[in-house]
């Protein structure tokens, strides 16, 4: 079972890898880096940082998209925080020297499976969703995806020829049961400490490994007698999430789903610039990173959200290291700016102040101090 580290231990120092990457990324990271040190330095923790190449950075300068040294930095840490990985400039790149490989890398080499993806609607920010305010205010989901197995990882794989001489591809969606069973408790051991509802979301009316993961989730379901399962075919899940989203407060699917359902999840929000991710495993250290992309469109100009990173940061801390009151602080600290009217480009409206990236930096920073 995934223990997430936690508050059982009493130590005043950890060591964190930052991999700020591509694009936008060391933006983010260098702001998110400032908020970790402040955080723990207030709860009587030391924080030592470690920055290494990543991605297209990486790429760049030793011509591999994740270094043997940094998967072995990342190994030996406490926690890793991740900026973004990607951009135009490799989009052309063989599948091994894309950036994004080295993603799926480094999540293999650190063992984690369990991507947990909060979707809060802040309340100051309700008004930038494209649902209507009466549905998108008081969500608060968690979606569970399991990360390293199923169709983006099964054999066989590739392509081929058909009878006809066609040419085809073909991918492998598979789960064992220990995949499946290891996935569904870090859920049900999430919905615990939430609202105490877990909805399974799969296809199991047409896909076989769909209907080995609905028989293990509900087999897994006797050791949480306090949680409520239910079951929902993916395509419907779709719809109610844009229907009613607040039926749900967490969800557990596959990879490919988890991966689908959680971008939809994250526009009820208004801004991917506001949502974080933790990926977690039986042991060692999570990565935690934002769930926008690198957007080098807007890299270099001041311009990123860099709060995403920053409660990317704050699950570092929770979940990661266990914590709990340095998490807290931060969460406190970017409502307080949020509440002060600050906000950087994706989330503005009207009346709001606009700000760049490190300026709403040093808001929460400002906020963070203030705390006692």
């Amino acid at each position: 079972m995934v223990t997430f580290r936690c508050s059982a231990s009493a130590r005043s120092s950890y060591s964190i890898t930052l991999l700020p990457g591509d694009g936008i990324g060391p933006e983010v990271v260098d702001v998110a880096k400032d908020v970790l040190f402040v955080a723990g330095a207030k709860e009587g923790v030391e924080l030592r940082f470690q920055e290494m190449l990543m991605g297209g950075a990486a790429l760049d300068a030793v011509g591999v998209p994740l270094p043997d040294e940094t998967l072995a930095a990342a190994r030996a840490s406490d926690g890793i925080l991740l900026g973004a990985i990607g951009g135009y400039k490799w989009d052309n790149n063989e599948k091994h020297l894309k950036p994004e490989t080295g993603l799926l890398d480094i999540r293999s080499g650190l063992g984690v499976f369990a991507n947990l993806r909060p979707v809060t609607v802040f309340p100051q920010l309700v008004d930038a969703s494209p649902l209507k305010k009466e549905v998108a205010e008081g969500v608060d989901i968690m979606v569970v995806r399991e990360l390293t197995g199923g169709i983006y990882f099964g054999k066989p794989r590739g392509f081929g020829t058909n009878d006809k001489g066609e040419e085809t591809g073909f991918n492998t969606e598979i789960y064992s049961v220990s995949e499946i069973d290891r996935i569904a408790r870090v859920a049900f051991e999430v919905a615990r400490k939430r609202g105490g509802k877990l909805c399974s979301v799969d296809k199991a009316n047409v896909l076989e490994a769909s209907m080995l993961w609905r028989k293990r989730v509900t087999a897994i379901a006797s050791e949480f007698p306090d949680v409520e399962l239910s079951h929902m075919f993916v395509d419907n899940a779709a719809m109610q999430l844009v229907r009613n989203p607040k039926q749900f407060d967490t969800i557990v699917t596959n990879n490919i789903f988890g991966d689908i359902l959680s971008d939809e999840a994250s526009m009820i929000t208004g801004s991917i610039g506001m949502l974080s991710s933790a990926s977690v495993g039986e042991s060692g250290p999570g990565l935690f990173e934002p769930i926008h992309g690198s957007a080098p469109d807007i890299a270099g100009q001041d311009k990123a959200n860099p709060l995403a990173t920053i409660l990317s940061a704050a699950m570092l801390l929770k979940y990661g290291l266990g914590v709990k009151n340095a998490a807290k602080r931060i969460e406190t600290a970017v409502t307080q700016t949020l509440d002060n009217g600050f906000r950087t480009g994706d989330i503005y409206s009207p009346g709001a102040t606009l700000v760049g990236c490190k300026r709403m930096g040093k808001e929460v920073l400002k906020a963070l101090e203030s705390q006692k």
